[in-house]
């Protein structure tokens, strides 16, 4: 579709594009801002390179779409705990989002979306994939949408947050707390409906849906591990380059991402806000 005061580029056929012709640093007008949000839905995952922003105007952007997550296990900024960073640093084996997930997932009310700003890159590797959730959907057999339609998983964030999980890992530049036995869980549609565009898309992802409801986790394996394989297959993602002062925004309602771990030896510095979303239909 056209968009009047920015330029759209399409980065894969699957998802992803980058928008030109807007810096994040001024004051959007209401068709600025409009045209931004019409592309960030019709693409799912949208980039800006070469914006060079402050923590205090990360953060009104961020809130031009909605409140601000301040994350239950990993610290924020000082004086801006809504920004957090995530860092490797050259020593650091494990990076943070290293595998597909789908941000806050284990939350009640799971994020709408996720805005990172590369503050620094290393000088090759660290690209970052994302998984268009819409297509993983559609692509299904009807047998298996039928399934799958009115089936429901617990999310948790026990285990990936646990002392051997992923994200709890101890990293040099990054202060994350471990999840405990009392963790909550939450119990999420299997096939979300969208919120603003009306589309079904898979909410699953291996970092954070633990089970289906009314099942075991041994029952709930083999068609959860099919799911997992099936929903980031090759022609439903896209691939970013980063660039330094780089943005990249994607729905968490409607996308799965990991970020690369092929940079050992170089410093990444990345720094997210997590816009708040509601309990998935």
């Amino acid at each position: 579709m056209p968009y009047k005061t920015i330029a759209v580029k399409p980065i894969s056929g699957a998802l992803g594009a980058e928008i030109e012709g807007v810096d994040l640093s001024k004051d959007l007008s209401n068709e600025t801002f409009d045209a931004i949000h019409q592309a960030f839905l019709d693409h799912v995952v949208i980039f800006f390179r070469d914006q060079h922003i402050t923590h205090d105007q990360h953060k009104a952007f961020g809130r031009r779409f909605g409140t601000l997550n301040i994350h239950p296990y990993v610290k924020g900024m000082d004086g801006h705990p809504e920004i957090m960073r995530i860092v490797k640093e050259p020593e650091d084996r494990v990076n943070f989002g290293g595998g597909w997930h789908s941000d806050m997932s284990f939350l009640e009310e799971p994020a709408l979306g996720s805005i990172l700003y590369a503050r620094e890159v290393p000088p090759y590797g660290g690209d970052t994939l994302w998984a268009n959730q819409y297509l993983a959907y559609d692509a299904l057999s009807d047998g298996m949408k039928k399934m799958l339609d009115g089936l429901k998983a617990v999310h948790t964030a026990k285990g990936e947050y646990s002392e051997r999980g992923h994200s709890a890992q101890k990293r040099k530049g990054m202060e994350v707390e471990v999840a405990g036995d009392d963790t909550p869980s939450y119990e999420h549609p299997v096939v979300r409906t969208h919120p603003e565009t009306g589309r079904k898309a898979l909410y699953v992802n291996p970092a954070f849906t633990e089970k289906f409801v009314g099942m075991t986790r041994r029952e709930s394996r083999p068609l959860l591990n099919f799911l997992f394989e099936h929903c980031t297959q090759e022609p439903f993602t896209c691939r970013f380059r980063w660039t330094k002062n780089a943005i990249a925004f994607w729905d968490n309602r409607a996308a799965q991402h990991f970020a690369l771990n092929d940079y050992h030896g170089h410093r990444r510095h990345m720094e997210r806000v997590t816009v708040n979303g509601e309990r998935p239909f």
